[in-house]
């Protein structure tokens, strides 16, 4: 076995991202030097993962910075990566992170100073601030994978979807933190992996992570899970998120829905794994966030082989939302929410 690199990392006032277009065929980490280049790589999908794309936003909100910068600056920052990608929640709550340690440095500047209408706020403890988001995001990686150790025990035939592993964090991951411990405690189990169109991350992300760490897995094709569940070969389905609303409806890659409801059709649990920074309490509902639109050549396009005869009309949602009624449970880092509603989420994240 060996290591899974890590998606994100920041080396001596340098973004290093992974670039996940090129795996599983090679790896190469980018060098991004400043704001523009770390907008490229989210939007560009180079890091992908709501996890791994809020830290390389906090990052990315003071890469290539002076010593000093203004609470205008960073707004103008956030409000370019956040227009990068709209339905992961955890890119806009991190820079907003950042830009409110800024308001907080500066309401505690003193009156002569603000008077000056010069204040600045030191990088440096923004710095701290994106390096926080970071190791608070390891933390609770591995305490998603301690929380979700018994379910994967009692469902040791898994369905996963996307890539919800270690690319997409900062390091285990979310879905798949579970897996990887029970696997190094020596449980018996196994992962079918759909392949996950039209970008394949679970055929070029998932099986990468999974077969580097000695997991055992099938790779199937989107339109197989059905098949693979009335042959009895599936207990429960584990899936990542990009957003939950406050009332537990689910955001995540496109075709996650179809899942959740083969699973209520063949009674198996359904089963969703993310951070407390991916719960969006300001988002009642799931009918209410933003669907991203990718570009049509995803669809029309494989590994650069056009593969429509014509022009024609392409729809191409990057996610879909599971209602919480198709839920049965939520592992965050700070304990499960069975049948997700409005009370216990806002109880769970408010404590």
């Amino acid at each position: 076995m060996s290591e899974i690199p890590r998606s994100v990392l920041w080396r001596e006032g340098i973004v290093q991202i992974l670039d996940q277009t090129l795996l599983p065929g090679e790896e190469t980490v980018l060098q991004c030097c400043d704001i523009e280049a770390v907008f490229e790589a989210i939007q560009s999908l180079r890091v992908r993962g709501a996890p791994a794309i809020g830290i390389a936003a906090a990052y990315g909100m003071v890469v290539g910075l002076d010593d000093y910068v203004s609470l205008q600056q960073l707004k103008a920052r956030a409000d370019l990566l956040k227009s990068a990608r709209p339905t992961a929640v955890n890119l806009a709550w991190a820079v907003d992170k950042i830009t409110a340690r800024a308001a907080r440095e500066l309401a505690v500047q003193s009156a002569s100073l603000v008077k000056t209408g010069i204040e600045r706020v030191a990088v440096a403890k923004l710095e701290n601030e994106a390096g926080a988001i970071h190791a608070a995001d390891i933390k609770a990686c591995h305490a998603i994978g301690e929380l979700g150790l018994a379910i994967v025990e009692a469902h040791p035939n898994l369905l996963t979807h996307c890539n919800a592993g270690a690319l997409a964090v900062s390091e285990l991951g979310t879905a798949l933190a579970p897996v990887y411990l029970a696997h190094r405690r020596g449980i018996e189990l196994h992962v079918f992996v759909d392949e996950t169109r039209p970008l394949l991350q679970g055929a070029r992300l998932t099986t990468y992570e999974l077969g580097r760490e000695g997991v055992p897995n099938t790779l199937i094709t989107d339109n197989m899970a059905a098949h693979v569940m009335s042959l009895g070969k599936v207990d429960a389905v584990l899936v990542g998120a990009d957003r939950v609303a406050a009332n537990g409806d689910v955001a995540n890659k496109i075709g996650t829905l179809n899942l959740a409801v083969l699973c209520r059709y063949f009674s198996l649990p359904f089963y969703v794994a993310c951070p407390l920074s991916t719960i969006d309490l300001k988002t009642k509902t799931g009918d209410l966030i933003e669907i991203e639109e990718r570009p049509v050549k995803e669809i029309s396009y494989i590994g650069g082989q056009q593969i429509t005869a014509f022009p024609l009309q392409i729809y191409n949602p990057a996610f879909d939302v599971t209602p919480a009624s198709l839920v049965t449970a939520i592992i965050t880092d700070r304990g499960l929410v069975h049948r997700p509603c409005r009370e216990n989420l806002s109880r769970l994240v408010y404590g």
